[in-house]
């Protein structure tokens, strides 16, 4: 049981729990997940996280999009963005790099979630932990995370 599992239940959202065996090997999380569960792609979402301007921000974007920097940053009214360094993901979130989950983060950041979520009734985002994956609905992973839409 993961901090954002743990979340989950205490706001009673319906989610589901898929588990795979993550491959050590494995560089590319979303897309590891993606293959080992057979899920659609557009519908596993990663989550990074971002320095604009400065101050760390969480992305939630689909499995198979590159975030656009520029946009991003214009998104969450700033100038310049670029992806944070692993340690201070880690370090910001609790949670180990390729397991970030947008949930239960330690620290709570400005959080955008890629307008494409919008358009599916549930995607997959991860659980905390490298091979644990959470099907939820976006408006409520949006509630949760007092996340915006945005185009990035």
């Amino acid at each position: 049981m993961t901090p954002a599992i743990r979340l989950l239940e205490k706001y009673r959202i319906p989610f589901e729990v898929l588990q795979f065996k993550h491959l050590k090997t494995s560089v590319n999380f979303a897309e590891e997940a993606v293959e080992q569960l057979g899920l659609n792609p557009e519908e596993v979402f990663k989550t990074l996280l971002i320095n604009v301007d400065g101050a760390l921000h969480v992305a939630i974007l689909p499995s198979t999009h590159r975030v656009d920097l520029k946009a991003y940053a214009k998104a969450c009214k700033g100038k310049k963005a670029e992806l944070a360094d692993v340690q201070q993901a880690q370090t910001s979130t609790g949670y180990v790099v390729g397991g970030i989950s947008p949930l239960a983060q330690k620290k709570r950041l400005k959080t955008l979630l890629h307008y494409s979520a919008e358009y599916h009734a549930h995607i997959y985002v991860s659980a905390g932990r490298r091979g644990v994956e959470v099907k939820v609905p976006p408006s409520d992973l949006l509630r949760v995370c007092g996340a915006e839409f945005a185009h990035f």
